[in-house]
Parts: C-alpha cells; sequence; structure tokens
C-alpha cells in the first residue's frame, strides 16, 4: 500500500508533464514564407521570358540574361529582403502550378490579378497597368485597323492563360472558342508570344492580341507588322506580383517594397529602360 502510495505521484507527474510537452510541440510558431526565404538566402521568381519589355531573352556581351522591367522588379524585392533572385524561365500557362507547387516563391509576369485566379494565389498591389493592342500585317491596315469590329468572325490569337484572351472574346464581335474547344475557333491561343507573332505573319491568324508596349516592341523588329489604331481595355485592372496562398508577412513585405519603388518613380525608370533594351533585340 504503501509503494502504491509512492508510485501514485509519480504517475501524476508524468501524466501532467507529458501532455504539456506534446501540447507545447504543436504551439511551435510555423516557420512563414519570408522566414524561409531569409533562411535560405534567395527568392525564386516565376516568369514567362517572352514579353518584352516585361521580361525577356538578351544577349549582354554574348551571355543570354533574362531582363525587362518586371526582372527589376523582382531584383529590388531581393535586394529589399536582403537575399539573392533566382529566377525559373516557363511558359506563362505553368506559372501559377509553379507557384502553388512551391517551385518558385513569386511570380512576376505582367499577370493580372483577375477573380479566376484569385481563388488559388494571393495578388500583391497593382504595380503597373497598360492598355492592349492588337497586331496587324502591314499589308491589312485597310482591312482590320480601324475598328475591333473589323476582326468579327476572324481568327486572331492571344497567349494561352493570358488575360489577352478574355479581353479579345469580351471586346471583339466573333470571337469564341479556343485551339482546343474545336477545329476551327476564332481565338488560337498558344503558350509564347514569338510563336504568336509567328502565326500572324505568316497568315494563319489575322490578329494577336497583346499588351501595348509588348505589341510595339515585337512590331518594333518587323516591318511587315503594324499595331491598329484602337486599343482594348483592360477592366479587371493592371499588372500584380502572384503568391501563395496565406503568406501575409511575405506579401507586406513585397507591397512594401512596391510602395518604396513607385513613391521613387523607379518603375517608370525600369520601364523606361527595358524599353531601350528591347529596342536593341
Amino acid at each position: 500500500m504503501n509503494m502504491l502510495k509512492k508510485i501514485a505521484p509519480v504517475l501524476a507527474a508524468l501524466l501532467i508533464v507529458f501532455p504539456v510537452a506534446a501540447g507545447g510541440s504543436k504551439e511551435k510558431t510555423a516557420v512563414s514564407s519570408l522566414d524561409k526565404i531569409r533562411q535560405s538566402g534567395k527568392i525564386i521568381l516565376g516568369t514567362s521570358a517572352d514579353y518584352p519589355p516585361y521580361e525577356f531573352h538578351y544577349l549582354d556581351n554574348g551571355k543570354d540574361t533574362i531582363v525587362g522591367f518586371d526582372i527589376s522588379i523582382a531584383e529590388q524585392i531581393a535586394k529589399d529582403l536582403g537575399v539573392k533572385l533566382e529566377i525559373k524561365d516557363m511558359n506563362f500557362d505553368g506559372l501559377l502550378a509553379a507557384l502553388v507547387s512551391g517551385n518558385v516563391d513569386f511570380v512576376i509576369s505582367g499577370m493580372t490579378p483577375t477573380e479566376e485566379r484569385k481563388q488559388n494565389v494571393d495578388f500583391s498591389e497593382i504595380y503597373y497597368k497598360a492598355t492592349h493592342g492588337v497586331v496587324i500585317r502591314a499589308a491589312d491596315a485597310d482591312t482590320y485597323r480601324h475598328s475591333p469590329a473589323e476582326l468579327k468572325d476572324v481568327l486572331i490569337a492571344a497567349q494561352r492563360g493570358a488575360i489577352q484572351v478574355g479581353i479579345a472574346k469580351a471586346q471583339i464581335k466573333g470571337v469564341t472558342g479556343s485551339a482546343l474547344e474545336d477545329n476551327h475557333p476564332q481565338i488560337k491561343e498558344l503558350g509564347v508570344l514569338p510563336d504568336l507573332i509567328m502565326e500572324v505573319k505568316n497568315g494563319k491568324v489575322e490578329a494577336v492580341v497583346a499588351e501595348l508596349p509588348v505589341a510595339k516592341a515585337y512590331v518594333a523588329k518587323n516591318p511587315d507588322l503594324m499595331i491598329a489604331d484602337y486599343v482594348l481595355e483592360d477592366d479587371e485592372g493592371g499588372s500584380a506580383i502572384a503568391l501563395k496562398k496565406n503568406s501575409p508577412e511575405l506579401l507586406a513585405a513585397i507591397n512594401a517594397s512596391l510602395d518604396k519603388m513607385i513613391a521613387a518613380g523607379m518603375i517608370d525608370t525600369f520601364v523606361a529602360d527595358a524599353n531601350m533594351l528591347a529596342d536593341q533585340l
């Protein structure tokens, strides 16, 4: 009996200590996305480098380099976070999947924060707004340059997964479907802009819808192309940075960096510099 009395307090003590310890392990503070980035010493950017002046490949002293004003923004964010920037280049329509899966830490690629995209990722504040142009063959100036109504029921193209697909469907009469839906779509979707430009150059589509600065960059290098006289407005408005959902610390840090850049006029400088590089392509 005396032995049981001696053991009982020990058992009681064990029952008290171990639940507290287990509970304590559950209460450890989770490491945030921002903490992980700082611990690793780098932040991984996902982008689609076929979109001058936003992001594009440029030969710098014979070395293939990804440049553009989106890249300059990413470099400044990395600098503000005190880490190095690593860039992963991929097709635009694979960017958000790479973000959700954790293959990249953030996406900067002229991306519009649509409601559909917000279901899967979070976005920063808007850092740049652009209108959208229509690239046509110069030889077709009399046919397609005056009004989007002239493109009614002809085959046009836009980048797969990009906002321009929805803009074309909403603002150009007769534009429906996609390259995957039937054999005779009114809008053709391809993964990269150079392929779209070749489609219009070769007469396989009648026009390509792209953001105006991007359209200008491609037309400047292709004298057989031109930009129609009208523009298409983006009602959803502007480009933002995509982040994995529930990353509040990283989102706050990126917005603070953007606010600093916008206030200092840095983004305007980045855009001007990127346009100058794009002119050299």
